[in-house]
């Protein structure tokens, strides 16, 4: 097993069903689902919560007062005095507020006085975030992922150009005209067991920011919300961990190890959606995969360039030197990078934090393959691993999915997809067969030059800190990429 809890991951229970959702517009419609069936408890994480955010926007994005979330929330909790309604969420610095409409501070006064209890999270070391992203209901369905709640997170799997539904007014949340971009999410949806030990993760949290001991709720029926298939049935389900050592609270790291013990153990291809490529210890147990005569084919999607200035100057040109590391390991062509793009060639958002290794670990979370999201930030991961024979039951439903997603991003059936990797005998083969054929949405990363400050900030590793110890250090990120580099060749050699 890949998921061993104490090492790789902090739990692993079995979930009769779940479901990967992709984008946001299934994610919030299945989440509003479920929390309406809700009898005990409503307990929210999030990195960022904006109140005025609607499940299902329509153009201008506009809609029923009672569609926002924070008032559907505020009336679940009138309707049933015996539900508990929590939400906690990152107190966050003020230049990340500002650039998700002071969330904090609209989230305070939105829920003041109400039966909702909001609370804003700080309790971390110095510059890190609580970026833990999940809702779970009763303890017996739990949502996971990379999905915050914000207007500008909505999109559908189609990726529309000018769908009128992402269409800022002056009205909604913005002094801008701009639309909202085209934006990819994923969630993983769970019963049972696994809910039940994001509850504990959630009464943890609440716990040691607020010093509040919340009691179990009563055991409860799951009630899964029908609009979602169940992919998955009897799946193990691993949750593992991000959080840099704070007071009394020890350092975990059960992402980062999770990271390389599979890519270590992946026999045909690793393909990871994610935000961030700047690790250098990613990078380099990569490298050292690609390095091998017989090793895993590795796909990579992320987005052209990031959206905000400050990505553009400290994780971009980071990923140019993740991505060469990888150029010069891959002596046997078996490397793909590809930034995706809408039909008229605009670009979409990676927000996803995926991996999928091989057909056997499907991987879905908020960590992002850079440094703070291995040691520094807190993080959760859910991951779905596969048993049995190759090419059946989960095994089978883990692969169908990975083509499901590069076809959404070629913009081709899934059937066409498959039948491509099968007659070219590999992903990235497959993939290219597709873009010379005319499906181009997937175009290779540019690698723009890093040169001068950009340099600097690249090997210097700027905003972008391995651990609490180097928060506020830069200068020893230099030694510490090294070290990371080496433990990287290490583990993926073992």
């Amino acid at each position: 097993m890949l998921l061993e809890p104490g090492t790789t991951c902090w739990r692993r229970e079995t979930s009769g069903r779940a479901a990967l959702i992709v984008d946001m517009a299934d994610y919030f419609d299945a989440a509003m689902a479920a929390m309406r069936k809700a009898r005990h408890t409503v307990h929210l994480l999030n990195w960022a919560f904006e109140p005025q955010t609607l499940f299902h926007p329509q153009p201008g994005c506009t809609g029923p007062e009672e569609d926002r979330i924070a008032n559907f929330l505020k009336q679940l909790a009138r309707e049933n005095p015996k539900l508990d309604v929590r939400i906690l969420c990152w107190k966050s610095a003020l230049p990340v507020a500002a650039t998700q409409n002071w969330f904090p501070l609209a989230d305070r006064k939105e829920f003041a006085g109400s039966d909702v209890k909001f609370v804003l999270d700080g309790k971390l070391p110095m510059g890190a975030s609580h970026h833990q992203k999940a809702i779970i209901i009763d303890d017996a369905i739990g949502f996971c992922g990379g999905g915050d709640i914000g207007p500008d997170r909505w999109d559908t799997p189609d990726h529309l150009d000018d769908d009128p539904r992402r269409q800022k007014t002056r009205h909604a949340h913005s002094n801008s005209d701009k639309d909202f971009d085209s934006r990819h999410e994923v969630m993983g949806v769970v019963e049972g067991a696994p809910a039940k030990a994001l509850g504990v993760l959630f009464r943890e949290r609440w716990a040691r920011c607020t010093g509040e001991i919340l009691p179990e709720p009563p055991k409860t029926r799951a009630a899964w919300p029908t609009q979602v298939k169940a992919q998955f049935t009897e799946i193990q389900v691993g949750l593992s961990r991000t959080h840099g050592a704070w007071k009394h609270h020890p350092e975990v790291r059960e992402i980062e190890r999770l990271h390389l013990t599979s890519i270590a153990a992946a026999r045909d291809c690793i393909y990871m959606e994610n935000q961030y490529f700047t690790s250098p210890l990613i990078a380099a147990a990569l490298a050292r995969r690609l390095s091998e005569p017989d090793g895993p084919e590795v796909v990579l999607i992320g987005t052209e360039h990031s959206p905000s200035f400050f990505d553009q100057a400290t994780m971009d040109r980071t990923r140019v030197t993740f991505i060469e590391r990888l150029k010069r390991a891959d002596k046997h062509g078996r490397l793909r990078t590809y930034s995706p793009v809408t039909t008229v060639g605009r670009i979409i958002i990676v927000h996803a934090k995926l991996t999928i290794i091989d057909d056997r670990l499907l991987r879905i979370g908020s960590a992002n393959i850079n440094n703070r999201s291995m040691g520094f930030d807190t993080e959760c991961d859910m991951s779905f691993e596969a048993t049995g024979r190759s090419g059946t039951g989960n095994r089978a439903e883990i692969e169908r999915l990975r083509t499901r997603l590069l076809a959404h991003w070629l913009g081709c059936d899934e059937a066409i997809m498959a039948a491509a990797i099968r007659k070219s005998g590999g992903v990235g083969a497959g993939v290219e067969a597709l873009r010379n054929a005319g499906y181009a949405r997937l175009r290779p990363i540019e690698l723009k030059p890093v040169e001068g400050l950009a340099a600097v900030i690249a090997a210097y590793h700027m905003g972008d800190p391995f651990s609490p110890v180097d928060g506020w250090q830069p200068w020893r990120r230099k030694a510490l990429s090294r070290s990371a580099d080496r433990r990287g060749r290490e583990a993926a050699a073992d």
